[in-house]
């Protein structure tokens, strides 16, 4: 696996963000996550965006972090919010998404954020398996979703 900085709205990282949004679609019903994000929030120093590709050179997982710090939304100082972590279906089970999170942990270690924060859904059983196997422990709700009580909110000090 070989993993790249690309831009959020690189043409790579929009066909899997269709790909993660049928996906969400597909398991709530609601068109998919409708969190406002920006090509702008990945841009190092406040955030990057990953794609991780085959040997064929084929993107297979992509997933991504953006700054956030204290605000209205329930965000501390230090944040590093996980957004869009997917892999495609005929790559799962091969430990992609871990070393994608691991990457972007990395990443967001280096760039002086203390804490990545995360929210996924309870129809996300694999999601929430990977995380809580990777030190995550649920948090204080926070962001888009807060309000949906199928809404899990997870944090790991960096």
């Amino acid at each position: 696996m070989n993993i790249r900085r690309v831009s959020f709205d690189h043409p790579d990282a929009v066909k899997l963000n269709d790909q993660v949004q049928a996906e969400y679609h597909v398991r709530y019903g609601d068109g998919g996550d409708a969190t406002p994000l920006d090509p702008s929030h990945f841009e190092p120093p406040n955030g990057v965006y990953f794609i991780a590709y085959d040997e064929g050179d084929s993107p297979v997982a992509t997933g991504g972090w953006r700054t956030q710090d204290t605000n209205d939304e329930g965000y501390v100082d230090g944040d590093a919010e996980l957004k869009r972590m997917y892999v495609v279906d005929t790559m799962r089970g091969r430990g992609l998404a871990r070393r994608l999170l691991t990457a972007l942990e990395d990443d967001a270690r280096s760039a002086g954020r203390v804490r990545m924060v995360l929210e996924t859904g309870t129809k996300q059983p694999e999601a929430i398996a990977l995380y809580t196997s990777s030190g995550y422990e649920p948090c204080e709700k926070f962001g888009y979703y807060r309000a949906y009580e199928s809404s899990r909110c997870f944090a790991k000090a960096l």
